[in-house]
């Protein structure tokens, strides 16, 4: 049986008990019998605080909400928000009623995903504040082996890129906290609980384990797949699926023609996916309320597929087939378009994209990070 952290919490009782626990989770922060970290560790230990990432501990806050501070109604502990307007940080006053802080959400292993930014901020500010950080770790839902895409370039980090990992990065959590405490020397003191019986090689679908959605835009883990490519489009003018059944399986807009785009994506033959014509209406987000026109991608084999490639090559075939195609405007926050912050370059706003020297690039950067990973698996 595959077991995550939370499994083996026993043979480490020794490192919580007696201390005041701070938990940052959400609704994946659950064991094999599907009890949540939340009551397990309330039961065992002193849970004193939890700390909200986006969505919230218990999954009930839409993708962008802010989080308040209160009361979780079912153990009575209080819960601050570490996903604030003017900070997703730990502050003082926070670190100040717990001893340790301990994090269990399941990672999805894209680098847009912003749950580990989370976790990477609580480690830096527990490292500044002397507090020991625990991660109850858990599987890459992708493998920990395979690794696609561009690593994030200095000048272009934000809450959806912090840190220069690749897109698909082949790491779990644990292994995350690992690279980051050591390759910018942070001086924590880190403690990873790690998983049992997991094979880097290993997808969710091959552990037997059920597929928890880590929020509301990725209820399946096909989703979950396609997202380091999909994620793209909310850069651009098209729905990436919101407010459908299927995010980031669905990409369209009023503007698409659907046959049209489903044939030119087929005829590029990429491995372990086909894009079927198809017509949705989001009942949110983009174009909310229209008829949008565009393709579904079908995951056909899983282990052949590399959705980054398949993002890439599907926003500059719409951008080349539809003129009504368009990046969004800049972010308030730091003036960068969000395409490139996702891309954590500025390469896809180019005149004239190659896109096959863009992605032999790409590979090549891949390559790179697979090796200077590799030091820190501990799997």
């Amino acid at each position: 049986m595959i077991r995550n952290g939370i499994d083996n919490i026993d043979a480490y009782a020794d490192l919580f008990r007696g201390k005041r626990l701070g938990l940052i989770t959400a609704p994946t922060g659950l064991n094999a019998e599907f009890r949540s970290t939340i009551d397990i560790l309330h039961e065992k230990f002193h849970l004193a605080a939890m700390f909200s990432p986006e969505h919230g501990v218990r999954g009930d806050l839409a993708a962008g909400a802010l989080v308040d501070t209160y009361e979780d109604p079912a153990t009575g502990v209080p819960v601050y928000s570490l996903y604030r307007k003017d900070s997703k940080r730990l502050t003082p006053e926070m670190l100040d009623a717990v001893d340790m802080v301990v994090y269990d959400i399941q990672d999805v292993g894209a680098r847009y995903y912003t749950f580990i930014y989370t976790m990477l901020y609580a480690l830096e500010d527990c490292a500044k504040a002397g507090k020991p950080f625990v991660v109850l770790d858990r599987m890459n839902p992708l493998d920990g082996v395979t690794v696609e895409g561009n690593v994030l370039k200095e000048g272009f980090t934000s809450f959806v890129g912090n840190y220069p990992l690749a897109v698909r990065y082949g790491l779990t959590a644990g292994e995350v906290a690992t690279m980051a405490s050591s390759e910018t020397n942070l001086g924590a003191e880190l403690y990873v609980v790690p998983c049992e019986g997991w094979s880097r090689t290993m997808t969710i679908s091959e552990t037997g384990r059920a597929w928890i959605p880590p929020s509301m835009g990725i209820p399946r883990f096909h989703t979950a797949l396609l997202y380091p490519g999909t994620c793209l489009f909310e850069g651009t003018n098209l729905s990436e699926g919101r407010g459908t059944t299927a995010p980031f399986e669905l990409i369209g807009a009023p503007f698409v023609d659907a046959e049209l785009l489903a044939k030119e994506m087929n005829a590029k033959g990429l491995p372990g996916v086909y894009f079927r014509p198809s017509y949705f209406k989001p009942s949110f987000s983009k174009h909310e309320g229209e008829l949008c026109r565009g393709v579904y991608a079908h995951v056909l084999d899983e282990r052949a597929l590399r959705p980054v490639e398949l993002g890439v090559e599907l926003l500059f075939t719409v951008k080349k087939l539809f003129p009504e195609f368009a990046f969004l405007p800049p972010v308030k926050e730091n003036g960068r378009p969000f395409i490139d912050l996702l891309c954590g370059d500025n390469v896809y706003r180019g005149d004239s994209v190659d896109v096959p020297a863009l992605l032999e690039q790409f590979r090549e950067e891949s390559r790179a990070f697979a090796a200077r990973k590799a030091q820190f698996h501990l799997y």
